[in-house]
């Protein structure tokens, strides 16, 4: 699930390249979350009910940096090559598995991290540093987007937390964008937001979140790894952007560190409380210890040997 919606990702990217021009890349990404967010309402229809304090204020801040995260990266992209734009913003999920990785598994994000500074050749000089800001400035929302969306998924059932964020990520994007782009809108704009809606972020964030329910989040972070060299791939057959020795040496180094992830970060299932007080219930009372009877007559309990 989250190597397909890497792939989605980059692709929607790659299609979004051609309304930068028309609409700006602010533009662009509200033209994709206003319709995400409709798409979800009318297919999920949340209940607000449902959802406790926390949970809710959870996915309102997690459709804030949905907002972002998609502003600032098609920002970037506007200026940097796609693979080097997913490179640098690759250190916020980088960022999330160091600092949530067990002992023992911190040497895929070093791996990884080798990876991203041959992707972005640092040497060369002549980068776009307004683009750089933008890329890194997307990466903080991207780590602060992983927490909350496994915090969201683990606490509200099915899409329903998605169904609320994304509708909150189209209301931020129409303050921030919208009142630039709303006046240069056609039919033919609008239904290419439509179907780049679902390519990117519909069927990707919905493929994240389910993804986030079955690994820990430095195991994700960690398989985000992959993403820039998906995005060195697409640049190059979609864009026609070449890389050099550098970058494809760098894709070896991330998809080493995202399989390594993979197989090191599968979250403990959570067992059913009720599930748990059925068997609880189901099993036979086992006879006391000596400690236990000692303990329940208030005698000093007898030292326990092996």
């Amino acid at each position: 699930m989250a190597l397909g919606a890497m792939v989605l990702v980059q692709l929607g990217l790659a299609a979004s390249v051609g309304l930068l021009d028309r609409i700006g890349p602010e533009g662009a990404a509200w033209l994709r979350l206003s319709w995400a967010g409709v798409i979800l309402l009318v297919l999920v229809r949340p209940r607000l009910r449902s959802f406790t304090r926390s949970a809710l204020l959870s996915t309102v801040a997690l459709g804030v940096v949905t907002a972002g995260v998609t502003i600032l990266f098609m920002s970037a992209v506007a200026r940097l090559p796609l693979g080097t734009a997913s490179a640098l913003e690759f250190l916020g999920p980088l960022g999330v598995a160091i600092a949530r990785g067990r002992r023992g598994t911190k040497v895929w994000p070093a791996l990884a991290a080798v990876g991203v500074v041959l992707l972005t050749e640092p040497w060369h000089g002549g980068i776009n540093l307004v683009g750089v800001g933008y890329a890194l400035a997307a990466a903080v929302c991207w780590a602060a987007y992983i927490l909350l969306t496994q915090r969201v998924g683990d606490g509200v059932p099915g899409l329903q937390g998605l169904a609320v964020s994304m509708p909150v990520a189209a209301l931020v994007a129409t303050l921030v964008a919208g009142p630039s782009v709303l006046g240069t809108m056609t039919w033919e704009l609008l239904l290419v937001g439509l179907g780049l809606a679902i390519l990117l972020p519909v069927v990707p964030f919905v493929l994240e979140m389910l993804a986030l329910r079955r690994l820990t989040t430095a195991a994700f972070g960690t398989l985000m790894s992959l993403e820039p060299a998906f995005a060195l791939l697409i640049g190059l057959l979609v864009l026609g952007q070449v890389p050099g020795w550098a970058p494809v040496a760098g894709i070896a180094f991330v998809v080493a560190a995202g399989i390594g992830a993979e197989r090191t970060g599968a979250r403990p299932p959570a067992a059913e409380p009720a599930t748990e007080l059925r068997q609880s219930a189901a099993e036979p009372r086992q006879p006391a210890t000596v400690e236990e009877e000692d303990n329940a007559a208030g005698r000093e309990p007898v030292p326990a040997t092996r």
